[in-house]
């Protein structure tokens, strides 16, 4: 059985980690932690132009490992924190590069459903990965009209505690419903 994948993307402080550990404990699944999380904390700084494609091809490497590893073990559904078309968008935002956007668009196809965590949750500074209110609504704005100008199935996932889990996991129930 080869396992359902997923995509969490959102603006920053989304609660998409949250999301996804949340999911991992509510559903016999796993998830693929944020590369650029962790490229962050080791470099102590921001992503540059150059840092770009390679943040972009560590997320899709991790997560084909990942999906041999669910497949392997029988694992039914792996949720990617933050998507390749994060890393694109991000880009096109802060250096006006859109080299990686067609890379990123033809994986996110391998996706079956893309959740999308809304802004409804406070903004909250954390390090110097966090760019404030402003960027993360136009990110919302920008990774919203990508997945709606692509007729790119996706459920918004709002409300605070519970309540976004529980749409997590409804919209994620549903879709092994289908796939059965």
């Amino acid at each position: 059985m080869t396992p359902i994948k997923i995509a969490i993307v959102g603006g920053e402080c989304t609660g998409k980690t949250l999301l996804c550990e949340t999911l991992a404990n509510a559903l016999p699944g796993l998830w693929v932690p944020e590369y650029l999380r962790e490229f962050v904390d080791r470099h102590a700084r921001v992503p540059a132009l150059e840092d770009q494609a390679v943040i972009l091809a560590e997320q899709i490497e991790r997560e084909a490992r990942a999906l041999e590893g669910a497949t392997a073990a029988g694992i039914p559904w792996v949720a990617c924190d933050s998507a390749p078309i994060a890393t694109a968008i991000y880009s096109a935002m802060y250096f006006d590069d859109h080299s990686l956007v067609a890379l990123a668009e033809r994986h996110h196809a391998t996706y079956a459903l893309t959740l999308l965590t809304d802004i409804d949750l406070p903004w909250e500074p954390d390090g110097v990965q966090r760019d404030g209110p402003a960027v993360r609504a136009e990110f919302d704005a920008r990774i919203g009209a990508w997945l709606t100008e692509r007729d790119i199935p996706f459920v918004r996932v709002r409300g605070h505690g519970m309540t976004r889990s529980a749409c997590a996991v409804a919209a994620l129930r549903a879709l092994q419903s289908a796939s059965r």
